[in-house]
């Protein structure tokens, strides 16, 4: 195809008429695999004669071929694979940096630099090994297209490199570029700041650049002086550098997002990365000492000084109206953050810590004028903005408040009563209204730390009289909701009540706000109530009268009006609360939150339906759908756990639900998923049977499973367990719906077979082929071939201990099943009868069946084994058939403990959840005298050190294979929900029973297997009888 045509037709997707541009993109996909195309589109985009849009429209397709059929080898390409030919690869290489330099838009630029990081990550060195001189060159140019080419560039072949493990690659591509890149960003600061954007452009490449490379590694050649003094000079002149007006956007929103202040958020950023994962030795953890212990040292006594000393000279222009983008201002607080645990730093900015309170954190906590407009504009984003501040990491209110809480828990002894002090000062005085609210912002951040603190905690009941309670009815409204937070984050830590009527105080006051004209008030006077209720039985007495009215009439029309899904938690923590209360209203209630759950689902489906574009433009908005949608089906879950000691409400409020969960698989809400088959997982389990309108729910399930969901029996999706549940608890109608046995046997076969499943998935698969087999005898005979034979398949394929038992036990449930019948499938599998056989023995030999369901499994395998007349036994076998007894005996041996082990598992499990509180006193550091301070933050940090060094050094050469099945092994857990048919069959009785019936039917090999057997398996036989004996006795 010429280039004139090509050209034509990529200009023709900007073609108003749909019909026009289908044709038009069809055509591209059909000519787009062949040999030349990229080389031709390559030109086009460098023609100046071809229009921007259509140059544009080139750019997006080569990237989006690139990064989907680059790693693809066209050595070994198919005719079906549309691998990238190697004259196109050779193009890409010979003109992708060129037209960087020539780049007429900012888009066609960024599309190209995603495909040089490509193109560099998997043929830089060996196919591309010119990359290097070329970058260089460009950089030493005196063009200034070329230069800025040649950071793009540079930035591009650090990135594709930056999370690789420690190789040459990396530091040779810092030495050969970062001497040039730090020159030219120095000369460029020597021209005074502008409006014109080459300059603050290429500063903020190479900015990023630096920031790139110290990801992961500090290279050497980072560490030396030569290095480091010019770079951290470089940082500190960007950060000191003072932006005239004109230099810079007059909107704010605007400057935050331009050139000059990205590079100062660059510059801010790589100071604080050098210093709290190089440079900081009292925090670096042990794997990383040997490589950085020196430079740490080196860098905290020479630079980190010098850092606090700069940052705080900007706190002071800040705090005396020098603008300061939020995006520094957060990286200024996270820097100090990390300045709090050294002592080396912690002398430092100790000194100034009322300033930094007083004047930077404050401030930042206190209402204004931006929280007010939003407050006006919109109070469920207000809400969504400050009852989740601590999950937007990147703000400067919510690095604030960690900066608090640090100095609160780290240097409690220095630092808390001050912070108290000055609080009080705030409240005592005769304050704005908004400042008053920072203060008591300040409280309610502070509030867990409070009521741990011996000083402190006895006077938090006067506080709340003389401070919050007056707050409740404020004209300001924004002081009636900090009111109604700080008594909920109060409650929530642990508050007593000297005075009861002191509390009644405030339950008025919550209970009178849940009524207030402002949705903000409502809703944070919704979440104190919760914690009242959890805390106080007087509170919890009060409501339970009216408790179905207050969640239908007050926490789910919040939860509505705002899609919060902090409402449904608060919710459903009422619901727990209040369970007898509710069970004669959980139908209804029920219906209430299905209505609710519905409506955010069908927003969140036909979100779905919309123009990928608008999609990732309202990501956010839809995301908020689906966790709200989320938390309702979460309170619906409470309710059914609630009333299971009602099977009738229980069945009532499952036809309600039933809607909701084929409306979600229906619509292919994927997002939702794990939370349906989380309740009917629940229902169906509870009642132990499955209602007529649950069996479409089943049937959508297979149908998904041949599609969307094929990859949801594995991970935290209950897929599994209600498939169990469905053929658990509706055998019977199973056994009578040929269609509904093939979908059961299909799933098992393409979660084995399909190559798109992992291992996981394949355990998961055994698992249903597990209770086909246990829960339909008798009625699967047809599938029973199909099951072996799939078996059979995975017997040598399995690399992990957790497959390799689930796929034997599939093998061993189908001699259960029929013992003549799957011994003489497997035989006519070219003789696999017998190699199962082994298999099987060398797991019992070699104690490969560590849970109690494995053992009693093989026990009562093995005895229908023993009970099958001699005849049917299969010719290969039959050698080996008196060493069955043996085999039983050998996990009889073991059975008790395995019991013991079990028990003692669900009495731990059961200790675990009543121990939610400990080690209170840890979070505060009250003996605290300036030295360095360890925290579970800094634990935290050497764990994961210690993890990830354990994981390159098992990736970097060989393991013990037989160490890395025994620590496989030891991860197969007892499944202490999982129930099965076998659970009340006694092994014992069974093997006394086959025993007997082996000695009638077969006594020569019963005398064979019972005169082999040793001593100590006599002994064992012996006492396994004495059991068996004993327990067929018992009522």
């Amino acid at each position: 195809m010429d280039l004139q045509t090509l050209s034509n037709l990529f200009s023709t997707t900007f073609n108003p008429d749909p019909n026009i541009r289908k044709s038009a993109e069809l055509q591209i996909r059909k000519v787009g695999n062949e040999e030349g195309v990229i080389t031709a589109l390559l030109q086009i985009i460098s023609s100046d004669s071809v229009d921007l849009a259509t140059r544009q429209a080139c750019a997006v397709w080569i990237k989006n071929r690139v990064l989907s059929y680059y790693p693809v080898d066209s050595s070994k390409a198919r005719a079906d694979n549309a691998s990238i030919a190697e004259s196109d690869r050779q193009a890409l290489r010979k003109h992708v940096i060129p037209i960087l330099t020539i780049s007429p838009s900012r888009g066609i630029t960024l599309q190209f630099a995603q495909t040089l990081k490509i193109l560099v990550a998997y043929d830089f060195p060996e196919r591309w090994p010119e990359l290097t001189g070329e970058v260089e060159r460009m950089l030493r140019s005196g063009d200034i297209r070329e230069v800025h080419a040649g950071c793009v560039a540079a930035l591009e072949c650090i990135r594709a490199f930056r999370f690789r493990t420690p190789s040459d690659t990396m530091p040779s591509l810092i030495e050969s570029f970062f001497p040039t890149l730090v020159s030219i960003a120095t000369q460029m600061m020597q021209t005074p700041p502008t409006a014109a954007q080459e300059i603050p452009t290429m500063l903020h490449l190479i900015l990023k650049t630096y920031k790139t490379s110290i990801a992961i590694n500090l290279s050497k050649h980072q560490q030396r002086p030569e290095s480091l003094v010019p770079w951290t000079h470089l940082f500190f002149a960007v950060v000191n550098l003072r932006l005239p007006a004109e230099a810079v956007p007059q909107d704010e929103e605007e400057r935050e997002r331009c050139e000059w202040w990205k590079a100062k958020k660059w510059a801010y950023s790589t100071l604080g990365r050098l210093f709290h994962r190089y440079g900081n030795p009292s925090q670096l953890p042990s794997p990383m000492q040997k490589d950085y212990a020196p430079f740490a040292k080196h860098f905290v006594t020479v630079f980190a000084p010098e850092i606090i000393s700069i940052f705080l000279q900007q706190v002071e222009l800040y705090v005396n109206n020098t603008w300061l983008s939020k995006k520094a201002q957060y990286l200024i607080f996270q820097f100090f953050t990390e300045c709090v645990k050294p002592k080396s730093t912690w002398t430092l900015l100790k000194p100034h810590i009322q300033t930094l309170i007083s004047s930077f954190v404050f401030p930042q906590l206190s209402f204004n004028g931006q929280k007010q407009s939003l407050w006006e504009s919109d109070p469920v984003d207000y809400l969504r903005t400050t009852i989740d501040e601590y999950e937007s990491f990147a703000t400067p209110v919510s690095s604030a408040t960690t900066f608090l809480l640090s100095l609160a828990t780290n240097r409690t002894k220095t630092t808390f009563m001050p912070i108290l002090g000055f609080i009080n000062e705030v409240l005592r005085s005769n304050h704005l209204p908004a400042q008053r609210f920072g203060a008591l912002n300040m409280t309610a951040a502070l509030a867990p730390w409070i009521m741990r603190h011996p000083e402190v905690k006895g006077g938090v009941e006067q506080f709340l009289m003389q401070y919050v309670a007056p707050a409740y009815s404020s004209p300001e409204p924004y002081m009636r909701a900090i009111a109604c937070e700080v008594l909920g984050t109060m409650s929530k830590a642990g508050i007593t009540w000297t005075n009861e009527e002191n509390l009644n105080v405030h339950f008025r006051a919550v209970a009178a706000a849940l009524d207030d004209t402002e949705c903000p008030v409502r809703v944070h006077a919704a979440l104190a109530l919760t914690e009242l209720v959890v805390i106080h039985e007087s509170v919890r007495t009060a409501v339970a009268p009216q408790v179905g009215k207050v969640i239908q009439g007050t926490f789910l029309l919040f939860s509505d009006e705002t899609d919060l899904d902090l409402l449904n938690h608060s919710m459903d923590i009422m619901v727990e609360q209040f369970q007898t209360e509710l069970l004669p209203v959980a139908a209804q209630l029920t219906a209430r939150l299905c209505e609710s759950y519905l409506r955010l689902a069908k927003e969140s489906a036909t979100q779905d339906l919309l123009d990928p574009e608008a999609i990732d433009m309202d990501a956010s908005a839809e995301n908020d759908k689906t966790f709200a949608a989320m938390g309702v089906a979460k309170t619906i879950g409470t309710i059914v756990s609630s009333i299971d000691s009602s099977p009738e409400i229980l069945a009532q409020v499952q036809e309600v639900i039933i809607p909701i969960v084929l409306f979600t698989f229906e619509h292919k809400i994927l997002d939702l998923f794990d939370d349906m088959y989380d309740l009917v997982d629940s229902l169906t389990f509870k009642l132990r049977a499955i209602s007529p309108n649950m069996w479409p729910v089943f049937e959508q399930t297979y149908a998904l499973f041949k599609s969307d969901a094929v990859d949801f029996l594995e991970g935290k999706s209950k897929m599994l367990p209600s498939l169990d549940n469905f053929v658990s608890f509706g055998s019977e109608v199973i056994k009578n719906r040929p269609d509904y046995k093939q979908m059961l046997v299909d799933i098992y076969t393409i979660a084995i077979s399909n190559p798109q499943l992992g291992e996981n998935d394949r355990v998961n698969g055994s698992k249903l082929a597990e209770s086909i087999l246990l829960n339909l005898r008798g009625h699967v005979d047809d599938a029973l071939q199909i099951i072996i034979e799939t078996a059979l398949g995975q017997l040598d394929k399995s690399e992990t201990a957790s497959l390799r038992l689930a796929n034997l036990e599939v093998l061993i449930n189908a001699v259960l099943y029929n013992p003549s019948a799957a011994l003489h499938m497997m035989e006519n599998q070219s003789g696999m009868a017998r190699t199962f056989f082994d298999r099987w023995f060398a797991a019992i030999k070699a104690e490969k069946l560590p849970r109690v369901h494995d053992k009693k499994l093989s026990i009562l395998a093995l005895c229908a084994l023993l009970e099958m007349p001699p005849n049917t036994v299969p010719t290969t076998l039959q050698d080996g058939w008196p060493g069955i007894v043996g085999g039983i005996l050998s996990i009889f041996k073991d059975l008790p403990k395995a019991i013991q082990d079990r028990k003692a598992l669900e009495e731990a499990l059961q200790e675990d959840s009543d121990e939610d509180e400990s080690d209170d006193e840890r979070v505060l550091n009250l003996t605290e005298d300036d030295e360095d301070v360890w925290d579970e933050d800094s634990a935290y940090l050497e764990l994961l050190a210690k993890e990830g060094a354990r994981l390159r050094e098992k990736s970097g050469g060989a393991n013990d294979i037989e160490d890395d099945e025994t620590s496989e092994d030891s991860d197969i857990d007892e499944e202490l929900g999982y129930i099965s048919p076998l659970d009340t069959v006694n092994p014992y009785l069974s093997f006394k029973q086959a025993l007997t019936t082996f000695q009638m039917q077969n006594s020569p090999s019963y005398q064979t297997a019972t005169t082999a057997l040793t001593i100590e398996q006599q002994t064992q036989l012996m006492e396994v009888m004495r059991i068996a004996e004993s327990q067929s006795i018992q009522p």
